[in-house]
């Protein structure tokens, strides 16, 4: 009965799709040992702990809403569901509150402006997921914002910006090279969590259509959204070799230019045909094979220097 309840509830949540936030942490990890920056574990435990659940109920809510309009049925009651939508949510943000408290105000906005896109994304009168910038915003809050507060809660205060406020006055100084880093450091998880968002809205476009959710295939067209789904991925190449050669990341990540072929390959079916139930899978091969070798070969250019 309780590992039936594990399974029900593992599915609720959509356990497996969990991988863009576990990969973009596991990912920064990596980076702050190749720059030899001393983790603070305690901190960055708490900060994994308030981005999972709260990634887990962003799905239980995007599963709820969903489940009004269409012919699914959710693995619990709804009150049973609701009521874990609310306690992830109150743990997520009980964590957040805790860890701003450990921190600084920078981590309490992020933290903030996170929370509302996670929330609006499927709820409200306008749900994000419902217009054309759902791959932007879920590409850069699982791809920057991730990276980024484990870095601003890691590295020394005061090396990407510096928040000083008080009821009079709010001033606010960046470090343009090392946000600019970042940024770059940025676009692998970007572009690749974007693209599991695009290739599903791809599969979905007709059916979207019909429940008036009209999202950035739609106004781009099949053929141009193709297009751009393997633009995409190309990107996350040139980025490597723009972070290799400004030293960002280390020569060896010139290695991840040989996951190209295998990702390809992955892109030219999908271009053959696109199935929720099939081809989809293309677009997580991907993910993981781009995520999994730059950060292993992060990993291993910090073991080398």
């Amino acid at each position: 009965m309780e590992n039936l309840l594990i399974k029900r509830f593992l599915s609720y949540v959509e356990i497996r799709t969990k991988i863009t936030s576990t990969f973009a942490f596991l990912y920064t990890i990596a980076y702050l040992y190749y720059v030899g920056q001393p983790v603070k574990w305690g901190v960055t435990l708490i900060f994994f702990a308030a981005m999972f659940l709260f990634d887990l109920a962003t799905t239980a809510i995007n599963n709820y809403i969903d489940t009004k309009t269409n012919s699914q049925t959710l693995e619990f009651g709804r009150g049973a569901a609701l009521a874990i939508i609310l306690a992830l949510l109150g743990i997520s943000t009980l964590l957040g509150f805790f860890l701003a408290y450990l921190t600084d105000a920078v981590v309490l906005l992020c933290g903030g402006i996170c929370f509302l896109c996670g929330i609006f994304y499927t709820f409200g009168p306008i749900p994000i997921s419902r217009q054309p910038w759902g791959e932007i915003l879920s590409g850069v809050f699982y791809g920057f914002f991730i990276p980024f507060l484990l870095l601003y809660i890691n590295m020394p205060a005061g090396t990407y910006l510096t928040l000083n406020w008080s009821l009079h006055t709010v001033s606010l100084e960046l470090q343009i090279f090392p946000l600019a880093e970042v940024m770059l450091l940025s676009v692998i998880p970007i572009c690749t969590t974007a693209n599991i968002m695009l290739a599903n809205n791809i599969c979905d476009l007709e059916r979207d259509i019909l429940v008036k959710r009209y999202t950035l295939p739609y106004y781009l067209g099949k053929r141009t959204a193709l297009r751009l789904f393997a633009v995409i991925y190309y990107a996350t190449y040139l980025a490597v070799i723009i972070m290799a050669a400004l030293k960002i990341l280390p020569p060896l990540c010139l290695l991840a230019l040989v996951s190209l072929i295998p990702v390809q390959k992955n892109i030219n079916s999908f271009f053959r045909v696109q199935e929720k139930h099939g081809t989809f899978a293309s677009s997580i091969k991907n993910y993981l094979l781009i995520m999994t070798t730059n950060t292993a070969l992060i990993f291993f250019g910090g073991l080398l220097k």
